[in-house]
């Protein structure tokens, strides 16, 4: 079967756009394709640089053919009908038409054939339309020769002039389409590029340095063999193997070992097609100034990667770059370039480091008297004093040192004000505490100033040290307390201040050091130190609910995603939160895993049945008899053997229910509910519920009543699936 080569020849690409415009055309051309009844085996992408490419293999030669049949009137119908449908189904005379009998009587029918297209009529009508469209993040117009040219159409008789003209990335030069079997050489679409003089052909080009002169290819295999020999090497994960594989081996021949860099890794490869790495060196000086800032400079600026000694694990005052061409001199000019502009970065870095320490983190903070938070909760100062005062709040729940919490707390953000901090933001924390250490502060105090803002995604790690996990508790409740107070809550997919993010933080914290956290109680003191809103105008309507138990029902929603994300099902989650007063991370987890284990066991799953009958039919009487049948059972009404049985054991079941969960043994408090599920079973077989007699009626239905209420001491049964 006939396959299709693309490939879009232009200027430079940046390489952030490179994966997802490779993934896009994929999608777009091979969408088209099949929407057009062309379905083909398989297709994959590639770029470089300077290249978009896809290759598409196992399309068919020609669409396939479609029958269509279109029903018309009935037989004898109005003239105006019979013309109607001739003109609509595209037919002379009615005697072309069929007749069909069904039920309702004899009905024309109009039977049309329409013949499959040639693919390549296809491709060349779909590929011009999606170059046009095509999603760049940013693209440009431009001029010259062979660029594009400008289409105007007047949209009204001299009212409006509309200037149509194509865009791309970056300047786009050439564009390769062919298309044919294996066996064959395969035919060009030369499908022109809409309002530009490009028109598709065989022809690319290779390296821009080290190749000259265009290059004729048939197909994918054919495509790649000779661009390789042109120096460019299409696939780019290709390109990140040869890049990585030789760092490390340089690496390694030097003594030293790389400090690898996946998104580093990724951006590289996108910048060259020729990937060749060598070996640079800057002086042994600037290795006193901090690790981190030593790596964010070289790969922020020259996007090259550090090594580091084995046997010290410290940086080396080495580096790799990546060069995009075999220079004549070995590459000489190359790395002496490079090592000038990382010197030179490097120079500025430890200036600003030696600045930086001349001030100390304390005499910093009177400047965030004149910073703001947010025009509702005022000044960075006044966000540092209430995380203080929190995480002191905090200290014995997390068995952290008070006056240690208090003023970790209070130093944590002072790094935002220095220079290096300010160069480099992503180093912010971690050189607070390279300036707390160099200070002589307490390395628990100066440890907190980098952990505070931890864990910031799924993969990060948990603060453990006591100190700073009271601190990153207390930045993270203050964060949102304070935007849930101001109705600044995530919507749908925004999240600006990264609320979720910080409400998983929290849960992660909790969870990983088994604090025994009072939500509740915490969000109330951190509310209590907020502004006071005078000025109600901004702020929109209050929640019918107070906002820390709005606050806790969002945290219900990050738990179940990730115990979600940890195999957990979230309506257990939804069955423990619905529980009055359950605030305890740790304590709800242990209840939904107790009372998943519980529901894996036939008791389980039978007494949940049972339970869910209860509630269904308690909840068909309530309604039909416009009350609640909450009160206790008569016992004196009990008649049937049944009932009595089943009153007996829930009540000795509460007892040992309550029994257990204040010791809070969940999986005793299972086990004593699993009683439960004999005499439930005994009482929907043997017993009417709704018996004649209305006494006995009413007070079997309190009995219900009280199998959920039972329930409700280990989990909310009705938001339990199943």
């Amino acid at each position: 079967m006939p396959d299709l080569l693309l490939e879009l020849f232009s200027e430079e690409i940046p390489a952030r756009m490179q994966r997802q415009a490779a993934e896009n055309l994929k999608k777009l051309v091979t969408d088209a394709l099949v929407n057009g009844g062309l379905v083909y085996e398989g297709a994959k992408a590639f770029v470089t640089p300077r290249r978009l490419a896809l290759s598409i293999h196992g399309l068919p030669a020609k669409q396939p053919d479609l029958k269509e049949e279109k029903k018309g009137p009935r037989v004898g119908a109005p003239d105006g009908a019979i013309q109607g449908f001739l003109k609509g189904a595209g037919l002379k005379s009615i005697s072309e038409a069929k007749v069909q009998h069904d039920k309702k009587g004899d009905f024309y029918i109009a039977i049309t054939e329409k013949k499959g297209r040639a693919t390549q009529e296809v491709i060349a009508e779909i590929i011009p339309g999606i170059l046009t469209d095509f999603p760049w993040p940013k693209s440009m117009r431009w001029g010259g020769a062979g660029g594009p040219t400008l289409r105007i159409t007047k949209t009204a008789p001299g009212i409006d002039v509309k200037v149509t003209e194509f865009s791309w990335v970056r300047p786009l030069h050439s564009v390769i389409c062919t298309f044919g079997p294996e066996t064959e050489e395969p035919a060009i679409i030369p499908f022109k590029v809409p309002y530009t003089n490009i028109v598709a052909s065989n022809s690319t080009r290779g390296h821009r340095v080290m190749s000259s002169g265009e290059i004729s290819v048939k197909r994918l295999d054919d495509y790649a063999k000779k661009l390789e020999a042109a120096r460019v090497v299409l696939d780019a994960d290709r390109r990140k193997e040869i890049i990585l594989s030789d760092a490390k081996n340089i690496a390694l021949a030097q003594g030293l070992e790389l400090v690898e860099d996946e998104a580093l890794l990724e951006e590289v490869a996108g910048l060259v097609e020729w990937p060749v790495v060598m070996i640079g060196e800057f002086e042994k000086e600037f290795l006193d100034i901090p690790a981190e800032v030593i790596r964010a400079t070289i790969r922020i600026n020259q996007k090259c990667f550090v090594l580091r000694d084995p046997k010290t694990g410290k940086l080396a005052n080495k580096f790799i770059l990546v060069s995009n061409l075999e220079a004549t001199d070995g590459g000489e000019a190359i790395k002496a370039g490079n090592a000038r502009v990382i010197r030179a970065r490097l120079s500025d870095a430890k200036f600003f480091w030696d600045t930086d320490r001349k001030t100390k983190l304390e005499a910093r903070l009177p400047k965030f008297e004149q910073i703001t938070f947010h025009e509702k909760l005022g000044t960075q100062a006044a966000r540092i004093e209430r995380i203080a005062r929190l995480a002191k709040e905090l200290a014995p729940i997390v068995k952290a040192d008070p006056a240690k919490a208090e003023k970790a707390a209070r130093l944590a953000k002072a790094d935002l004000l220095t220079e290096v901090v300010g160069e480099f933001p992503e180093v912010q924390g971690l050189m607070g505490k390279y300036y707390a250490l160099a200070e002589g502060i307490d390395k628990e105090i100066a440890e907190a100033s980098e952990e505070h803002y931890k864990p910031q995604g799924p993969n990060d790690r948990v603060p453990t040290a006591p100190v700073s996990v009271a601190v990153a508790l207390a930045d993270k409740i203050d964060t949102l307390t304070g935007f849930w107070a101001i109705d600044e809550k995530p919507t749908g997919s925004k999240d600006p201040y990264a609320l979720r993010r910080a409400a998983l933080g929290i849960i992660r914290i909790a969870l990983d050091n088994k604090l025994r956290l009072p939500l509740l109680t915490v969000f109330r003191k951190a509310l209590s130190a907020l502004p006071k809103m005078t000025d109600q105008k901004n702020v929109k309507d209050a929640p019918s609910i107070s906002p820390e138990e709005d606050l806790l029902g969002f945290f219900g929603d990050r738990l179940k995603v990730y115990l979600r994300d940890a195999g957990a099902r979230h309506d257990l989650v939804d069955a423990v939160f619905a529980l009055e007063g359950q605030d305890d991370l740790v304590l709800i987890v242990r209840r939904v895993e107790a009372l998943g284990k519980f529901l894996e066991t036939e008791d389980g799953k039978n007494l949940l049945a049972g339970t869910k009958r209860a509630a269904n039919i308690l909840s068909i009487e309530e309604k039909k008899d416009k009350k609640t049948y909450s009160s206790e059972p008569d016992a004196s009404k009990l008649t049937a053997p049944e009932e009595k049985a089943l009153a007996a054991a829930i009540k000795a079941a509460e007892g040992e229910v309550e029994a257990a969960l204040k010791k809070e043994d969940f999986g005793a408090a299972m086990h004593a509910m699993a009683k439960l599920r004999a005499p439930v079973d005994a009482f929907f077989d043997k017993v009417i519920v709704n018996a004649d007699d209305k006494a006995v009626r009413e007070n079997r239905l309190k009995l219900l009543n009280r199998i959920r209420e039972a329930t409700r001491h280990v989990a909310d049964f009705s938001r339990i699936e199943g």
